[in-house]
């Protein structure tokens, strides 16, 4: 009961991310907000390009290509972007 409780309490917070990433890159804003956008998304872009590579190369080792769960994709990019922006907001100032 507790194990399922946290799932969907993790999930909701998924979703909640997700949708605030969406709203993020199309709102629109000042320079600086642009900015931070913009930066907080180029080094997401890289970070999921690292994570594909990692999967290439893991899938030539082992022999077998998993397909890459969509779930975890969006989770982790989701992640990336939200640590992401609000790295370069601190950065940027505001």
């Amino acid at each position: 009961m507790l194990l399922t409780t946290l799932f969907l309490l993790y999930l909701c917070a998924m979703m909640a991310l997700d949708l605030a990433m969406l709203v993020s890159l199309l709102r629109p804003g000042d320079e600086r907000r642009q900015m931070v956008v913009w930066k907080a998304s180029t080094w997401t872009l890289m970070g999921l390009v690292g994570m594909l590579v990692i999967e290439v190369v893991k899938g030539f080792a082992t022999g077998s290509m998993d397909p890459i769960n969509p779930f975890v994709h969006l989770t982790v990019t989701a992640t990336l972007y939200f640590g992401f922006s609000l790295y370069f907001k601190r950065k940027l100032g505001g």
